[in-house]
């Protein structure tokens, strides 16, 4: 049996949860100090408020929003040990609102990184299989970026920041779920996959390539990639089909998931669902945000799943998530994988 080189999902990922004070605030209680911090306001139709070490704190994008980046000085202020401080800016600090903070450990700053035809910043964490890159288009036709990950990543995901811009998400995942090279999602989108030369051409074990695409890839345009290879026991990023029944497909992952990032492929009326084992500590779970969508949290009865203790499960007929024949790919994370190792010593995960 093939044993899960991270034996605790924590200590790469994680979510935290906290009420707002209007002030300012020190987020504590993580295993590592964060590199990429996504934060939304559970009680309030704010933006998503993103944040990584690489463009530094302070500097904002929104998942949600087509919004170049912006500084904004009552945010985010410091990446710490254990956490984030913040200021008291009303998205993500209004005194008595609930809200979550995703949060994954890359590595620092960065470095420079000389893979590809465009120079890049990269910081890597190979360990887990996230890298966040740094890079600045020329609008050529074939250009490649190096993302340091030493294999190829299953979700890219690009943003551009000096001018307005969609949330670009690609990867060998992306193409295996659309069955061709060149496939499209948008994480500030309900729209469905598509296929665009424009945007992603090929992805290998050092970089990813990049077609021309006037917008997004403008001669001198400055871009964040947030890049992800799949990790046994940790990470996965694939698909499945839904069973139109109460009792949903079984998405075998290979571990306890603790954040399952889904989205319905074939349909444009249908968000980006986010569920976490934080905010919905015990099944079944119907806490959700969507990515693409400022909308508050919901809590009604339209999603339902089970995360279970070597996969996830929906428990709902809704076409969302688990329509009769309906195609859908996910990124999900460990809280723990199936097996763990501690030494030598194998670590069976029960289920919730």
């Amino acid at each position: 049996m093939a044993y899960s080189t991270i034996p605790k999902g924590s200590l790469y990922m994680d979510a935290k949860l906290y009420t707002g004070n209007s002030s300012t605030q020190n987020i504590t209680g993580l295993d590592f100090q964060p590199d990429w911090v996504a934060i939304k306001d559970r009680s309030a139709t704010n933006s998503y408020m993103t944040f990584d070490a690489v463009r530094g704190a302070t500097e904002l994008i929104n998942w949600n929003t087509t919004n170049a980046q912006s500084t904004q000085t009552p945010t985010l202020t410091s990446f710490n040990s254990d956490g984030f401080s913040i200021g008291n800016n009303t998205a993500l600090n209004t005194n008595g609102n609930n809200l979550v903070a995703w949060n994954w450990k890359a590595n620092g700053a960065g470095s420079s990184n000389t893979d590809g035809s465009i120079n890049s910043t990269v910081s890597v964490n190979t360990t887990s299989g996230f890298s966040i890159v740094s890079w600045t288009a020329t609008n050529a036709n074939g250009a490649t970026i190096g993302h340091g990950l030493g294999t190829t990543p299953a979700i890219v995901i690009t943003k551009r920041l000096n001018s307005t811009g969609d949330w670009l998400v690609g990867g060998s995942a992306i193409d295996t779920a659309r069955g061709g090279a060149n496939s499209l999602l948008l994480l500030n989108s309900n729209s469905a996959m598509d296929s665009n030369s424009e945007v992603y051409q090929t992805f290998s074990s050092t970089t990813f390539q990049v077609g021309v695409n006037a917008g997004s890839f403008a001669n001198g345009a400055t871009l964040i990639s947030y890049c992800f290879a799949q990790k046994q026991g940790y990470s996965k990023f694939q698909t499945y089909v839904g069973n139109g029944s109460t009792d949903g497909t079984f998405v075998y992952t290979g571990f306890k998931p603790a954040f399952v990032l889904q989205k319905r492929t074939d349909s444009s009326s249908t968000g980006w669902g986010i569920f976490d084992s934080t905010r919905s500590p015990s099944n079944e779970m119907k806490n959700m945000l969507l990515a693409n969508s400022n909308a508050v949290e919901d809590t009604s009865n339209a999603a339902r799943i089970d995360f279970l203790s070597n996969g996830f499960k929906f428990r709902t007929t809704d076409s969302w998530f688990n329509g009769s024949g309906n195609p859908n790919i996910y990124m999900a994370f460990a809280k723990n994988p199936f097996v763990a190792t501690s030494g030598s010593t194998a670590i069976p995960v029960t289920a919730r």
